[in-house]
């Protein structure tokens, strides 16, 4: 229903247009605005109409409430569908990472405001934008190593170009970044007071966004990262996980004992996976070739045992213990990891570059 201020509601989205922006609000609040099938499919729909829309020159991304832009995908769904055997979770990652590779190639300024929480889905609607902006409540990651999962939405191509390991650092622990390591990773690129986030919403309406975000963008505060470098650098460029665990028991920095033990909470084959996932991205040419190289894993990766159990655990149940099998690092099969990039008889098929969008 569209009312005569311009804005479209619908349950899980607001489409709003104010003068030269199209703002899309995500609008699940009670569930940190986690995605579903249907508000990927309404941003990609209004998406498409306001490419050519020349009244339109920017589009703007937030979140309804005060929790966060977004928790990530609607893993109760993803769950509920695996067990009932069904196909839909196929057609859901190939929407939601076809929509991540408009986002990245779209012709016009799609600001995304990740204010509040922000991981997993939240990432890949948010961080392939061209102006990402961060506020003193951000806090940013991809955790999917938690529910025995491994990143996606773009996130090994986005983290694996981080500067040094930092980014194998964050994918393995599944560790969230506050505003200004979320800068320093390329997850984001502006600081913006969250008190001053709707006068910058506002002023886009009249001015071309990368004036308006200059006026409005502050030094962040200080982050923590900077001081991780020389450790993280040391252990992650290991070439497998056991050996980047072992590098981390022999740092001296309190950081990186931390990091070790998070690491040997997640699941085995999650890090086997995620680590072979974010080398192999370092090396593909484009966003679309990673998001390709998402789907084969994921579709693979849903069938595993610890993506079922990492689910009950931390978000069904929440007992917060899960049992992976394997529950050991060295057990994984190397050849069965290698199987979750094989190619599919069905691919995603985004990839190479396309001409006439941005880069």
């Amino acid at each position: 229903m569209t009312t005569g201020c311009g804005i479209l509601a619908i349950s899980e989205l607001i489409v709003e247009r104010r003068g030269r922006v199209g703002t899309l609000t995500l609008n699940r609040p009670e569930a940190i605005n986690a995605l579903t099938a249907g508000m990927i499919a309404a941003m990609t729909d209004a998406l498409d109409a306001w490419r050519d829309d020349d009244a339109i020159t920017t589009v703007v991304l937030r979140g309804a409430g005060e929790r966060g832009l977004c928790a990530g995908g609607d893993i109760v769904a993803v769950h509920r569908e695996i067990l009932a055997g069904g196909s839909a979770n196929a057609d859901l990652w190939r929407a939601e990472y076809e929509l991540n590779a408009m986002i990245h190639r779209y012709p016009k300024h799609y600001v995304a405001i990740q204010d509040g929480l922000v991981l997993g889905g939240g990432i890949g609607i948010s961080a392939h934008g061209s102006i990402r902006v961060v506020t003193e409540t951000s806090q940013l990651g991809m955790p999917e190593t938690a529910i025995g999962f491994v990143p996606d939405v773009g996130g090994t191509w986005l983290l694996g170009r981080a500067p040094g390991e930092l980014g194998t650092h964050l994918l393995l622990s599944g560790e969230t970044v506050a505003a200004a390591d979320a800068i320093q990773v390329g997850l984001a690129d502006h600081f913006i007071p969250r008190g001053r986030l709707d006068a910058f919403v506002d002023a886009l309406a009249e001015t071309a966004a990368e004036s308006v975000v200059h006026l409005f963008a502050e030094p962040p505060p200080l982050g923590t990262l900077r001081a991780a470098v020389p450790w993280v650098d040391r252990a992650y460029a290991a070439d497998d996980v056991p050996a980047i665990v072992a590098g981390l028991a022999e740092e001296a920095a309190p950081d990186a004992a931390a990091a070790r033990e998070q690491l040997l909470r997640r699941s085995p084959t999650a890090l086997v996976a995620t680590l072979a996932a974010v080398r192999r991205a370092r090396e593909l040419p484009d966003l679309e070739s990673a998001l390709d190289q998402d789907y084969r894993v994921s579709l693979r990766f849903q069938h595993e045992p610890d993506f079922i159990e990492g689910i009950r655990a931390q978000v069904i149940d929440k007992d917060r213990r899960p049992r992976w099998r394997p529950a050991q690092l060295a057990d994984v099969d190397p050849a069965r990891v290698e199987g979750f990039f094989a190619p599919l008889e069905t691919e995603l098929g985004l990839g190479p570059l396309r001409r006439g969008e941005r880069g």
